[in-house]
């Protein structure tokens, strides 16, 4: 074709190798992986217009769940069916899930060797330093005056002095953000923040004035088959791991831990992080603090959305616990994990494949530009002040090992610094400030 002629049409064989490409590379968390779908769907090969892409990304912004895997599984849907959708956001999430549970394999096989305990030593502070990051990057876009920021406080107070459980927290911000949003709107309205489709561009395959096809025009049985499928592709499992096992196996309680935290994570990963700790590590106890930072650190370094570290949860959760080693038996704990690993992704990502498949259509028939509610804008104020309890979390786990009677573990303090000078003042990617942060507690860790 030429520069700016009208892109042939994709096949599904040549979309599949696309998706499944996407899902080694897609690393960089959301904002990452969504400028590279941009780059290569919008730019590169012109499978979808500016306008129609932010369309559908405004649409995955306001659900709970990895926007990025849903964009893919949107744009997959809307090119070939059903079923492209479920391959495309099915290939994001797959290579991570397996690497993954390879890297859990290999953390508690060989944990406590020098040289991983050293590459941890150093990664563990750098990502208590991602977290403020984190924390510091989204309360910039999102607390945009005063009464966003008293939220933000009362949420942070909330989790951190009041031990208030996370859905709690939302639910609160939800119902100030509804009553805020009518008597004080413009308190509560935010900016897409993504930009708008402007000016001439090339023709695409899916352009703006593309008709809607047919799979994706709205029906009120389409939409009731979806809801029905996704609906029993929860029960069936969870069913039967209630009948073998009862409801309160390990496995069956990680089924409804993590149905629960899918529909919390408004805001992204980060968001969501806080409510899988006080599930996983300290009502449950699947996981000590330290493992928990060890898999927020393995989770920064693999493809895929930053939500996967529920397969290391998953897969650390499954190998130690009691239940399930007696389950499998002493000889079958990678199994053990494997299964675990592989159950809690199942539960976690099912809402994200549902939400695309039954509300594309209904997002479709709009072609406008979609908005966040004022219930969503307090959300994410709320989720500002959560995120900074996470650090405070990591932080206190990291760097005072001994509790506050200890004194400060004076490298991890020197490591943590050095990683946010790196994130904040010097704009460096996540990865590298990993990777050198690894190597700096190897050096440390050696020395000891």
């Amino acid at each position: 074709m030429s520069a700016q002629g009208e892109p042939a049409p994709v096949s599904f064989a040549e979309a599949f190798r696309f998706w499944l490409k996407l899902g080694f590379i897609s690393f960089g968390g959301p904002a990452g992986q969504i400028a590279i779908m941009h780059q290569e769907l919008v730019e590169r090969r012109r499978w979808i217009s500016e306008r129609r892409f932010l369309h559908a990304l405004n649409y995955c912004m306001l659900l709970p769940g990895p926007e990025a895997q849903q964009l893919a599984t949107y744009i997959g849907w809307l090119m070939h069916r059903s079923v492209g959708g479920i391959v495309a956001g099915a290939l994001f999430v797959l290579p991570s899930l397996l690497i993954l549970i390879a890297l859990s394999w290999l953390y508690v096989a060989f944990g406590h060797t020098t040289l991983v305990a050293g590459l941890f030593y150093g990664i563990k502070p750098a990502v208590t330093a991602i977290v403020v990051h984190a924390a510091h990057r989204i309360g910039s876009r999102a607390l945009k005056n005063g009464v966003l920021w008293a939220i933000a406080a009362a949420a942070f107070v909330a989790i951190f002095a009041l031990s208030v459980p996370f859905p709690a927290i939302v639910a609160a911000a939800a119902l100030l953000g509804y009553i805020g949003g009518r008597m004080m709107p413009g308190k509560f309205v935010t900016g897409g923040g993504h930009g708008t489709a402007q000016g001439a561009h090339a023709p695409a395959l899916i352009d703006d004035d593309t008709p809607t096809p047919a799979h994706a025009r709205f029906r009120m049985s389409r939409l009731s088959i979806v809801a029905a499928t996704g609906a029993g592709l929860w029960l069936l499992p969870m069913g039967v791991l209630t009948m073998l096992f009862g409801w309160n196996h390990t496995l069956t309680q990680m089924g409804w831990f993590f149905t629960k935290a899918a529909l919390l994570t408004f805001g992204g990963a980060y968001a969501v992080l806080p409510y899988v700790w006080q599930g996983a590590v300290v009502h449950y106890g699947w996981l000590t603090p330290t493992q928990m930072i060890d898999g927020l650190a393995l989770g920064e370094t693999t493809p895929g959305p930053l939500i996967m570290v529920v397969a290391f949860v998953g897969f650390v959760g499954g190998y130690f616990d009691a239940q399930t080693r007696s389950l499998f038996g002493p000889e079958m704990l990678f199994i053990a994990g494997a299964v675990a690993a592989s159950l809690v992704t199942w539960f976690t990502f099912l809402p994200s494949f549902v939400f695309i498949l039954a509300g594309g259509p209904l997002v479709e028939a709009t072609h406008g530009e979609l908005r966040l509610t004022a219930p969503l804008t307090a959300i994410t104020a709320a989720v500002v002040g959560v995120i900074l309890n996470l650090a405070l979390f990591f932080a206190w786990h990291v760097l005072l090992p001994q509790g506050v009677a200890g004194s400060v573990d004076l490298p991890a303090l020197a490591i943590a610094i050095a990683a946010a000078l790196a994130l904040f003042h010097f704009k460096a990617g996540v990865i590298p400030v990993i990777l050198a942060s690894g190597l700096a507690g190897l050096a440390f860790y050696a020395l000891r």
